[in-house]
């Protein structure tokens, strides 16, 4: 439904109970989506140790895998590691690290994901604040003259996404205001219409 109705990605959150206080799929699930739609898979971890599961999440289908900064003692070999079996590698913020902490690894990603909730549950209201640390990315990419993409994750709908961007945002991920609307196809198309990502 949501690839007829012209999404661009599928974002799957992939949580171990432990690293957020929730759980929802895993690499079966994964793999049991993969024949189900040709988009990309946007698989965020919001698990420990990731470093033991990337290359199965990928074998399973993702095509983009995302870790925390705050999950692993070496972002930087475990998004080496996501390149190497051949997917996007992103890197996760939670909201109050600061974004200053990717200056020492900016070649490792393809793309960083600002979480604009705290991570483990859909559904809770909007940080507007996550917009200054997009500037603050912004500023740092254009710096560093890198290319890697800004998404953004957590509280997402029509009122916001404008703000989010003009802020300098690229991709932002919608769950609720699309699953949980009573049109989510009309939904789709009206996060289109605003000319960004969506899934």
């Amino acid at each position: 439904m949501v690839e007829e109705a012209g999404a661009d990605v599928i974002h799957l959150d992939v949580m171990d109970g432990s690293f957020v206080p929730n759980i929802s799929i895993g690499i079966p699930v994964v793999a049991s989506l993969r024949n189900k739609s040709s988009l990309p898979f946007d698989c965020h971890l919001m698990i420990v140790n990731p470093e033991k599961y990337v290359e199965e999440f990928i074998k399973a289908g993702a095509n983009w895998v995302s870790i925390h900064h705050e999950s692993s003692e070496d972002p930087s070999q475990v998004l080496s590691a996501i390149r190497q079996a051949g997917a996007k590698a992103g890197i996760v913020l939670k909201p109050q690290t600061p974004v200053e902490v990717l200056e020492d690894y900016l070649d490792d990603f393809d793309f960083v994901l600002l979480m604009s909730v705290n991570p483990g549950f859909g559904g809770q209201k909007f940080m507007p604040e996550v917009l200054d640390r997009i500037r603050k990315l912004v500023s740092i990419r254009q710096r560093a003259n890198k290319t890697f993409l800004i998404e953004v994750d957590g509280g997402i709908n029509l009122e916001n996404a404008k703000e989010l961007i003009q802020a300098g945002a690229d991709i932002l991920v919608a769950g609720h205001s699309i699953f949980k609307s009573t049109n989510p196809p009309e939904a789709i198309k009206e996060f289109k219409s605003i000319k960004y990502l969506v899934s």
